[in-house]
């Protein structure tokens, strides 16, 4: 596994480094076919924020956490990338797997500064391109929920058509489709 650390704000130390190294090379034990991790801590006035993406099996896991101390922030963001881990393999030995439907994206993101940013309304502030595999409705809510997002674009294995996946206010979830 190839582990990437990024200080945003701040000088990443050589027991930093070591101590997210460690953490994250006892992810394996849970998921065997991580690729690359990607770390990234920054401090924002008092705050200590630690996340962490990982590329596994055709499949991203994220999570961010902030506290006031880095090494806890670490320890966090650890202990709930373990559990979407958990879930993942939990749902993938429940479902079983479905052949030809990984879920694979690249993302390319473009942001302003805050400078850049200050004082204009209704720009465009960051862009997103990523290639998309075709998926099942379970994989996508799957995906989803590990990312963390509210809501999910991905193209529907049945229909082969882009399709946008949301969480409703009630816990549910909506589909939007295209009209041929």
């Amino acid at each position: 596994m190839q582990i990437n650390i990024t200080g945003k704000n701040m000088e990443i130390t050589p027991a930093i480094r070591q101590y997210a190294q460690e953490k994250l090379t006892r992810m394996q034990k849970y998921l065997e076919s991580i690729s690359d991790a990607h770390v990234t801590l920054s401090l924002q006035k008092y705050l200590h924020i630690a996340e962490i993406t990982l590329h596994a099996d055709g499949i991203t896991i994220r999570a961010e956490e902030t506290s006031e101390d880095m090494y806890t922030s670490l320890d966090l963001v650890i202990d709930k990338i373990e559990r979407q881990v958990r879930r993942y393999k939990e749902k993938i030995v429940a479902h079983g797997s479905r052949k030809g439907s990984r879920v694979g994206t690249v993302i390319r993101t473009s942001a302003l500064t805050e400078e850049e940013a200050e004082g204009e309304t209704g720009k465009i502030l960051r862009t997103k391109r990523f290639s998309i595999k075709p998926q099942h409705m379970d994989e996508a809510i799957l995906q989803m929920e590990l990312l963390g997002h509210s809501f999910y674009v991905f193209r529907n294995a049945d229909s082969d058509e882009i399709n946008v996946l949301y969480r409703r206010k009630d816990g549910n979830y909506g589909l939007i489709e295209p009209i041929p």
